[in-house]
């Protein structure tokens, strides 16, 4: 059977959808359109280098530790209410328009679906069910438990073992370059969603299907 490992921050759940929060606690919304997209990229970047030096924490300290840092970066000044309030904002993101409609229909398909996160389990169970997206997966599978994060290959390892999947009947679908190229060494197949105009790394590990909207996965992965 195929299982489908679907990444959740960046694919099925909207991290810029936290750029209104930002805004009304920096009462500037060009400023919290950059912070957003900073305090993304600064969050991957920890989780990476907590892998690679094996000092692990987990990733939603990462999140409020590039918060901590961005917010230094723009030289931007918040209260420690509003800093607490972002965070559990970043708790309750919105799901990407196509999320939901694609989950449903997958239902009525001889798939399963999970979602595959560097996000802590409790953590992706409470946004999930916040996005109202949870009642159509099969679980969450979290890289928590083994102290590290995407794209380490133990991650896609423990993916197959615990949900009992077979890797090349395995597809990541994921928003992240860097997922993709780790589901690619571990020997899965992939769909990039791409989500933004940035090209795909040139590592010589293209993705197999490319889509644009979720809902043209069924088509091309012949669901």
């Amino acid at each position: 059977m195929i299982t489908l490992a679907f990444d959740v921050y960046g694919t099925l759940i909207d991290t810029q959808g936290i750029q209104a929060n930002l805004a009304e606690a920096l009462g500037d919304e060009q400023q919290a359109s950059a912070i957003s997209r900073r305090w993304r990229e600064k969050q991957l970047e920890y989780s990476f280098r907590r892998g690679l030096m094996e000092h692990y924490q987990p990733f939603s300290v990462c999140t409020r530790q590039a918060l901590e840092y961005v917010l230094l970066e723009a030289q931007a000044t918040l209260q420690d209410s509003q800093k607490d309030a972002l965070l559990a904002a970043y708790r309750t993101l919105p799901a990407f328009s196509d999320a939901r409609a694609l989950l449903q229909q997958l239902q009525l398909s001889d798939v399963r679906a999970f979602a595959f996160t560097n996000g802590e389990a409790k953590v992706a169970a409470d946004l999930l069910t916040h996005a109202g997206l949870i009642e159509y997966l099969d679980g969450i599978v979290s890289v928590d438990v083994l102290r590290t994060f995407k794209p380490s290959p133990r991650v896609y390892h423990h993916f197959i073992e615990a949900t009992d999947a077979v890797p090349d009947q395995t597809w990541l679908i994921s928003g992240n370059p860097f997922d993709i190229i780790g589901a690619r060494y571990a020997g899965w197949r992939t769909a990039w969603v791409k989500r933004s105009d940035g090209p795909f790394d040139p590592w010589d590990e293209a993705p197999e299907v490319t889509v644009t909207v979720l809902s043209e996965l069924p088509e091309k992965l012949a669901l």
